[in-house]
């Protein structure tokens, strides 16, 4: 591998669009993410920066611009001369390789914790039960859920569940986590339980790229910190220099909003 291979970014956007109708959600974006990195996204509620996670792996389909993930485009492909739209196996296998945490934390109600983490594993990457099941309570231990493996999601907080859920998505052995807002479904005390175990996989060397309203993790986990508001990026850079010393009026005003209420 040369040296302009192992320097690429991981993931990189450029001159990415997103239109509802009428509506321009993403109207420009360029983001390079390189491995091991941990980018946080933030801005006030509209801004686009869900619109743009969701753009990442498709979920979204963009209206213009491209994603690539390790130089190749997400959700689309070559053929010959022509650019088409992949199909749905192909898309499916190229999603495992991000793993996606949502604000909700969708585990199958009628499934165990430990069977919500193998369910992926087994039916997709076929790998054998008794495998897939050892590897799960590896990963159930490292986000504190290893005594609540056969506990079904009714029977957990919700604190208890979004770590289910993140041991779930790093079954898949993924690439890249995405997380949208993790935290924002919690009550307030269950809040550091999630982002303690989002600490470990940063120290761990994860790459992550998190919407996120806590300023605090963005501040002392971030590789790099995006301001999104209206659809672009406002500002962007290292975390202590973008909350420290914003340069754009519209970045003071949030931060100083968001911090006053912290």
């Amino acid at each position: 591998m040369n040296n302009q291979a192992i320097s690429a970014p991981l993931l990189k956007v450029e001159r990415l669009h997103k239109a509802f109708g009428a509506h321009e959600v993403l109207r420009g974006i360029d983001v390079a993410v390189n491995r091991g990195d941990v980018t946080c996204i933030v801005g006030p509620s509209g801004s686009g920066k869900s619109t743009l996670l969701r753009c990442l792996n498709y979920l979204e389909k963009p209206s213009g611009g491209a994603v690539f993930l390790n130089g190749e485009p997400v959700g689309v492909r070559w053929k010959g001369s022509r650019l088409y739209e992949m199909s749905f196996n192909e898309l499916a296998r190229q999603r495992q390789r991000m793993g996606m945490v949502f604000q909700g934390f969708h585990l199958f109600p009628h499934k165990t914790v430990l069977e919500n983490v193998i369910e992926a594993p087994v039916l997709v990457k076929r790998i054998p039960r008794a495998q897939a099941e050892a590897e799960a309570m590896l990963l159930l231990d490292r986000v504190g859920m290893k005594e609540r493996a056969q506990y079904y999601p009714a029977q957990l907080s919700g604190g208890q569940q979004q770590r289910a859920a993140i041991a779930r998505s790093l079954a898949m052995k993924p690439d890249v986590m995405l997380f949208d807002e993790p935290t924002s479904a919690l009550d307030p005390e269950l809040v550091g339980e999630v982002l303690a175990v989002m600490r470990q996989l940063a120290d761990d060397g994860m790459t992550m790229v998190v919407v996120t309203h806590e300023m605090g993790f963005a501040r002392d986990v971030a590789d790099h910190l995006i301001f999104m508001d209206g659809g672009v990026i406002v500002e962007q850079g290292r975390p202590a220099d973008v909350l420290s010393r914003p340069q754009h009026e519209r970045t003071k005003s949030f931060l100083a909003r968001v911090l006053a209420d912290a």
